[in-house]
């Protein structure tokens, strides 16, 4: 197939990465499966220079760009529609690491590169890169930013946008923004860089970003603590506030049917105190230390008698080795794949105040349950900022095809209206992608939602970047 348009970008980026035949599900379809499009052709730039002629052609003929990282997203974020009409800006070979200021304790990296890839640079250097999610062996940096992703270690050094100083952005009209500054004070106008930030690629096409590096710690310490409720659970968040401060590092939160799933699939892991009647969560807490590990395992062990006195614990674990605290973080990581072995579920990402998490859980389970009698509910999440995976399961032996036909919409509006109610957002760290545009329209103040248009119309106003993502058409 050939037209002007794949003239031009197989001159951009040559003629070997504008994909256009062959089996291109790889980038078509999402990777939960949710959506499958078609590209007019997957176009594989290799340097900024390239990502910029693309943008340019594109916008001369008003053709939409689906940027695209490693695919990991779960919003539908990086899908093209079906019409075959636009092309898909996978920048998975834009992976370099370009610059390492030791000093200035700051790396430089292109929005290909494999988030597990930076980790093991920084590591080599000596020095930590605390961004840590399930997908870190195949997620980019670009789409981290993009969606401001979380993980594991927001506690302590939040999402994304916190781990970033400087931006490279190709604009919509093929320009680039040359933002990499390495600068942790710099009031000169509008912070552009968190705008660009959790956009989805809606505004521009990140191509590289100067991110936050970190001292190794001394010592890295896990525990696992059985909780007699989720209010438990929120009083044991706030003692290892008072006793650890900096060095809570980590702090998850496990019901015990999610836990129920990892024992009945993954029979090969050993799960802390499944099952454990009186106890309906599981929390898994980590603890940094920059002074040695007998420091942080004295510090660890107060916390843990004192919540024991407490009465928030009822029982504990200190992993005594590093492979038994891999063990348990294997353990925390399992429960979506064990959830999918299971069967089909619908899945939410959401954050409230972590003082309010214990009566949404007790109002939004006890409603779930009434109006969907046997619905099973797979409660886990990042405790320590206030996000929950509140997912849903059929009732056992149901079809999962047919109740999440039947009962998606339904299940969403109950669980985003307690959402609402209590004062929390539907998306806490997986965007808002092609998935969830009507939740935001719905729930967003009107107010916010026209200074969102208004900023998408000024820097895109052909609406070539990503269109139906994030923003539906008004």
């Amino acid at each position: 197939m050939t037209t002007p348009l794949l003239e031009q970008l197989r001159a951009a980026v040559g003629t070997d990465n504008v994909l256009t035949d062959g089996d291109l599900s790889a980038w078509e379809r999402d990777w939960r499966g949710r959506r499958q499009g078609k590209a007019l052709a997957v176009v594989r730039p290799a340097s900024t220079e390239q990502v910029a002629a693309v943008v340019r052609a594109c916008a001369a003929s008003g053709t939409a760009i689906v940027p695209q990282g490693g695919n990991t997203g779960l919003s539908v974020g990086a899908t093209p529609d079906d019409s075959g009409t636009q092309i898909v800006l996978a920048l998975a070979r834009m992976n370099r690491i370009r610059a390492i200021d030791r000093d200035n304790l700051t790396v430089t990296v292109e929005a290909g590169c494999i988030l597990q890839s930076l980790q093991e640079f920084a590591d080599k250097e000596g020095l930590l890169f605390p961004l840590s999610l399930a997908a870190e062996g195949s997620c980019t940096i670009g789409g981290n930013l993009g969606t401001n992703a979380g993980g594991t270690q927001v506690v302590r050094y939040g999402n994304t946008r916190e781990l970033c100083l400087g931006l490279e952005v190709v604009t919509p009209q093929g320009e680039v923004w040359e933002g990499l500054s390495g600068l942790r004070k710099d009031n000169t106008g509008y912070d552009l860089r968190h705008l660009f930030i959790g956009s989805e690629g809606t505004l521009g096409i990140i191509t590289a970003a100067t991110m936050k590096l970190f001292p190794k710690p001394v010592a890295d310490l896990t525990a696992w603590a059985a909780v007699p409720s989720m209010a438990a659970a929120v009083r044991l968040l706030g003692l290892a506030h008072q006793h650890l401060g900096a060095g809570l590092t980590g702090f998850e939160v496990m019901g015990q049917f999610a836990l129920s799933l990892v024992v009945k699939h993954m029979p090969q892991l050993r799960v802390p105190f499944a099952g454990m009647v009186d106890a309906p969560y599981c929390v898994l807490l980590e603890n940094a230390d920059s002074e040695s590990e007998q420091h942080a395992r004295a510090r660890f062990e107060h916390l843990l008698e004192q919540a024991l006195e407490d009465g928030c614990v009822l029982d504990a674990v200190v992993a005594e080795s590093l492979a038994q605290a891999h063990e348990l973080w294997h353990v925390r990581e399992s429960i979506p794949l064990a959830q999918a072995e299971e069967g089909l579920n619908i899945k939410h990402d959401i954050s409230i105040a972590a003082s309010r998490i214990p009566a949404f859980v007790e109002h939004t389970d006890a409603l779930l349950q009434r109006e969907i009698p046997g619905v099973r509910l797979v409660n886990f999440g990042h405790l320590g900022d206030g996000n929950l995976h509140y997912n849903v399961q059929a009732p056992e032996g149901g079809d999962g095809k047919a109740f999440l036909r039947d009962q998606e919409a339904k299940v969403n509006r109950l669980v985003y209206d307690a959402v609402a109610q209590f004062g929390g957002s539907f998306s806490a760290e997986h965007g808002v992608g092609q998935l969830k545009v009507h939740e935001l329209q719905q729930y967003e103040p009107p107010v916010a939602l026209a200074m969102m248009r208004a900023i998408k119309q000024a820097l895109d106003p052909q609406d070539i970047m990503n269109p139906g993502c994030v923003l539906s058409k008004e």
